[in-house]
Parts: C-alpha cells; sequence; structure tokens
C-alpha cells in the first residue's frame, strides 16, 4: 500500500477513516499548536473546539512556539494562547472531510475519536529582493 500519510500502523481500515490536506496556505506553528491541542479528543468535540477559536471564544495553548505570546484566561493548566483562525476554518475541513469520509465507510460518526493528526511544512519556493548595492536578499514564499 503506497500511501502518503505520516501515521502507517497496521490498522484495521474497516475502523478507521483519514483525510489529509497537503500545502495549505497556513502557519505551520499555528497548525502544529492545534494539532496539539485536538489530539486524541472526539471529532464532534473537537470541531465544537474549533468552532470557538474561529468566533474567539476559546484560545488554543501555545506549548511549543510560545516566546513572546500573550497570556489568554480560561485555559486549564497553560496560560500562553492565540486565537489561529486561519489554520483553525482549514483543520475543520480536514475533520469534516474525515468525517464524511468516515460515513461513507460506514462507521458511526458519533463514535469517531482523533487518533493520530500532525502538521508538516509545506513547500517553500525560493525568490529574491533586490536591495542596496547590487545586492540581494531572500524572499521566500510558502505555498
Amino acid at each position: 500500500m503506497a500511501n502518503k500519510y505520516a501515521y502507517n500502523e497496521e490498522v484495521d481500515e474497516a475502523k478507521t477513516a483519514r483525510a489529509m490536506a497537503k500545502s495549505l496556505k497556513i502557519s505551520p506553528k499555528h497548525s502544529v499548536e492545534i494539532c496539539s491541542a485536538i489530539r486524541g479528543m472526539e471529532v464532534a468535540k473537537a470541531k465544537a473546539y474549533l468552532e470557538d477559536v474561529i468566533d474567539m471564544k476559546k484560545s488554543v495553548p501555545f506549548k511549543r512556539h510560545n516566546k513572546k505570546v500573550g497570556h489568554r484566561k480560561g485555559q486549564e493548566g497553560w496560560a500562553a494562547g492565540r486565537y489561529p483562525v486561519k489554520a483553525a476554518e482549514q483543520i475543520l475541513k480536514v475533520l469534516e472531510n474525515a468525517e464524511a469520509n468516515a460515513e461513507y465507510k460506514g462507521m458511526d460518526t458519533e463514535k469517531l475519536f482523533i487518533e493520530h493528526i500532525s502538521s508538516h511544512k509545506g513547500v517553500v519556493i525560493p525568490g529574491y529582493i533586490p536591495r542596496a548595492f547590487g545586492r540581494m536578499t531572500p524572499f521566500n514564499k510558502a505555498n
């Protein structure tokens, strides 16, 4: 089986629904923090959480990329947090896609939970900006 998933454990395909998105135009740091926040949650609970993040009612705890990140009230166990709306919208679409894949397979969507979720950097398109005295500096575009 030649799939390109990051998680390729031997799993029962009848009980597993998968979804992925590549080269999303979102911050990889934000998506790492969102993924670690919703890992292990039930899908319905994770969708409600992401909708609250989009509405800026709940914040995502920033545990890894947390330098100069302000504290947010209402977080249990961690103070630093942000509201990564753009990344939350994209990850919510992937979760809805996984839920639709599970429904297509005939699985019970009420009992779904997130066993594995991960984020990776996308393709970087190299570019340059001209500077004074005939120099140039890199100005790369993340795709």
